[in-house]
């Protein structure tokens, strides 16, 4: 009896032990959470949000939300969404509230507001030269981005992952578009 209750317990604790190392393992490795902080992506991500990212094997493309770590923010991941990748042009036209990709105006759906009166420092139009992208708040009139020098052109080497899915709030979880 003392010998099956020890062998029951033993595989308990290996399981559970297991389960702890393999999860250790994913968020040092593959995913990790992020709270949000401010209102730069609205309507999409809220403050206060808790949301997951994907780390691992990460490439880059347009329309993802990623988390970067940049200049003077190196201490607290930026949330933004990727608008060009290396060696698109981008332009803004201020007068018509057109975001331009390669003589294209980019369709967004996403956006909190059509007005795009919040105009940076950056010279456009801009060809994003190789490994940077650049990135855009959702809440545009309220977001400091690639449009600014502070935060500028993004190398991919400062992305941490791309945003995959909400955890927090619990009425509203689910994957992030």
């Amino acid at each position: 009896m003392k010998t099956k209750l020890f062998s029951v317990f033993y595989d308990l604790t290996e399981s559970i032990v297991q389960g702890i190392f393999l999860a250790v393992l994913l968020v040092c490795f593959v995913v990790r959470t992020v709270n949000i902080s401010g209102d730069s992506m609205l309507p999409t991500l809220k403050n206060n949000d808790k949301i997951i990212v994907w780390e691992l094997n990460y490439k880059p493309k347009s329309g993802d939300i990623v988390i970067i770590k940049r200049g003077k923010y190196l201490d607290t991941p930026l949330i933004k969404r990727i608008i060009a990748t290396e060696n698109q042009i981008i332009d803004i036209n201020y007068f018509t509230d057109k975001v331009i990709i390669n003589n294209e105006e980019l369709h967004e759906n996403y956006i909190r507001e059509k007005n795009l009166w919040l105009q940076g420092d950056i010279d456009l139009p801009c060809k994003i030269p190789k490994d940077h992208v650049w990135v855009m708040g959702d809440n545009r009139n309220n977001s400091t981005d690639s449009r600014f020098t502070e935060v500028g052109l993004i190398p991919i080497k400062n992305i941490i992952g791309k945003a995959v899915y909400r955890i927090s709030p619990f009425d509203n979880i689910g994957k992030i578009n």
